[in-house]
């Protein structure tokens, strides 16, 4: 690697991992002591090709900000540059990390609102895990509620760790807060909607199922999943009359692809 590229980056070990299926892999690596982020931020991650080049991809990170370890949550692109690498390595490999987190898909980009939707599809649950692990999220909204798309039951990962947060000593007080609706496409799961996300959000199907109406001064919107599903469910809540969040104009919505 050149220089610029070893002052940027740092090689970090895999110290676990853990499939959810054939698609679906969660990993940790070392947490840097100088590594810092903000829940719902990503890093870059980096594998080198057989020609020595890298092959970066960004993964939000599912850890909370606090954890002495960097986990994230990865689909298994078949013949894929970085997953297909990815899969092979185990516990005791390295990869490479830049220094510095990125993003702004985080809760400041809003104004205060009641009500915190966080719609994810896939491997789009992961800067969710991370925004609910963190303390003032928990403190500054009335109801969080997490809304995880897949195309099958076995594809939503995370469903007891998700349970879980409800009663982590240092927000217990609030678990009442975490509403978790399980979505899936294409088969019937317990306890799931059977839809897609915009399409539960267009025609009121998503409010109606959790008695919790959409509304201007209450709602506050993140979407990370596909670019299909980001551009769908952004352009579903639009037509609903909230607008894109930025950082100048604080605004309902704020939206990530999560490849």
């Amino acid at each position: 690697m050149d220089d610029d590229l070893n002052a940027r980056t740092r090689r970090a070990t895999i110290t676990w991992m853990h499939r959810w299926s054939p698609r679906l892999l969660s990993f940790r690596i070392e947490r840097d002591p100088g590594f810092r982020f903000v829940p719902g931020q990503f890093a870059r991650l980096g594998l080198l090709k057989e020609n020595g080049a890298p092959v970066w991809r960004a993964y939000s990170m599912t850890s909370a900000s606090w954890d002495d370890f960097l986990e994230f949550y990865s689909i298994v692109v078949p013949d894929g540059e970085f997953t297909s690498r990815l899969e092979k390595l185990g516990v005791g490999d390295t990869l490479m990390i830049e220094k510095a987190a990125n993003g702004f898909f985080t809760t400041n980009r809003f104004a205060d609102g009641r009500d915190l939707w966080m719609f994810g599809t896939g491997t789009g649950l992961a800067p969710y895990l991370s925004i609910l692990q963190d303390e003032t999220t928990w403190q500054r909204f009335e109801r969080l509620i997490l809304v995880h798309g897949a195309r099958v039951g076995a594809d939503l990962a995370y469903r007891d760790e998700i349970a879980a947060l409800r009663h982590h000593p240092l927000w217990a007080e609030h678990g009442h807060k975490l509403i978790y609706q399980p979505v899936a496409t294409r088969e019937a799961v317990p306890g799931a909607l059977q839809a897609r996300i915009p399409e539960l959000i267009g025609d009121g199907g998503l409010e109606a199922a959790l008695d919790i109406p959409f509304t201007d001064a209450a709602s506050r919107f993140m979407i990370c999943g596909s670019p299909d599903m980001v551009r769908d469910t952004h352009k579903a809540l639009m037509a609903r009359g909230f607008r894109l969040s930025r950082l100048a104009a604080p605004g309902h919505i704020a939206v990530e692809n999560a490849w």
